[in-house]
């Protein structure tokens, strides 16, 4: 090997172990409360939370079916009239809006902390949620603009045939 090539490559393999993560670099993922989201604001981590925990998919009107299309932020978790059918019965993604519109902070973490209802909703994942990024939804999602929506229909009993699609 010539020396400028064994040069590069020595100046090569500094760099790439500069990139390497540090124990500094970590510190900001590791917290008391165990790892959360690390943001420029909490409603930043929280947009990224519902982005990355797609809570869209069943919380947002038309969100799953269309195929790609999305529908804009301002109409985000207002619930869904696409139910979710399985052995359980046919469900609703809840309007998340209206939910965090009717509990404190404290009361939304606590909700997510030992909540429970019908899939598909991913409770275990939801209590395993550190407490900042259970915070970080609740402060994200009382920052979305425009009309917070209606209820979204009760659930329906097994056998039931749901009025509009449901997946």
């Amino acid at each position: 090997m010539r020396r400028t090539d064994l040069v590069a490559c020595l100046g090569m393999a500094a760099l790439l172990a500069g990139c390497q993560p540090t124990m500094e670099t970590q510190v900001g993922t590791d917290t008391a409360d165990g790892p959360r989201v690390v943001a420029a604001s909490d409603i930043e981590a929280g947009r990224y939370v519902v982005l990355v925990g797609g809570c869209n998919d069943c919380h947002t009107p038309q969100y799953a079916m269309t195929g790609g299309a999305r529908p804009p932020e301002s109409e985000w978790l207002k619930g869904s009239t696409e139910g979710h059918t399985g052995p359980w019965e046919t469900s609703y993604g809840k309007n998340l809006r209206l939910t965090v519109a009717g509990h404190s902070e404290d009361e939304w973490v606590q909700l997510l902390s030992t909540g429970a209802s019908l899939p598909p909703m991913p409770w275990p994942s939801v209590r395993a949620m550190s407490e900042p990024d259970k915070r970080a939804v609740y402060r994200y999602i009382k920052s979305l603009p425009g009309d917070p929506g209606q209820p979204a229909p009760p659930p329906l009993p097994p056998g039931a045939t749901p009025p509009a699609p449901a997946v």
